[in-house]
């Protein structure tokens, strides 16, 4: 069985990654790309911000049907709460603090509300648990691409200093 505080502390490390990376990446320009048709470094960052903070805010708000017509309005609503981030330092904190609130949030919801079922946005039913790692897994895809934009620019990333630094330990 997943125990919902088991995702959100899983989650919560996940995130501390991504902020060390994009203070990693403060000497750097964030619309840093290594090809003209992708994301920023910045814009990926800010999205993985975007996506968690507006995902988990519509099923906080009880929202239970994601695959409807307005799914991006409703997300940009969310999205407008946030502050700008238009460097390194502020990308980063708002990436801690905006997921420290919410797991809060989350931590405080009953049983029933993770096992209370929505419809996702590609119409598939699923209980907010699963959405809620959905949404984890959905930060680590876009992590990776993060660590090979820093690697990329000669930057290791902070899951392998942490795992050299254990070695040479």
């Amino acid at each position: 069985m997943v125990r919902p505080q088991s995702v959100l502390d899983s989650w919560k490390a996940i995130r501390e990654d991504t902020a060390n990376a994009v203070e990693d990446f403060s000497a750097h320009d964030l619309d840093y790309k290594p090809s003209a048709d992708l994301m920023s470094f910045g814009d990926i960052a800010r999205h993985i911000l975007q996506a968690g903070y507006a995902l988990t805010g519509l099923l906080l708000d009880g929202v239970d049907n994601l695959a409807t017509p307005q799914f991006r309005e409703t997300m940009n609503k969310y999205v407008a709460e946030l502050p700008p981030t238009k460097d390194s330092g502020a990308l980063a904190r708002e990436l801690r603090n905006r997921l420290n609130a919410r797991a809060t949030q989350l931590a405080a919801q009953p049983a029933s509300f993770y096992a209370g079922e929505i419809t996702r946005f590609d119409g598939q039913r699923v209980t907010r648990l699963e959405m809620l790692q959905g949404v984890k897994e959905h930060e680590l895809t876009h992590r990776q691409q993060l660590f090979m934009y820093l690697r990329l620019n000669g930057i290791v990333p902070p899951t392998t200093r942490r795992r050299q630094a254990k070695a040479n330990a």
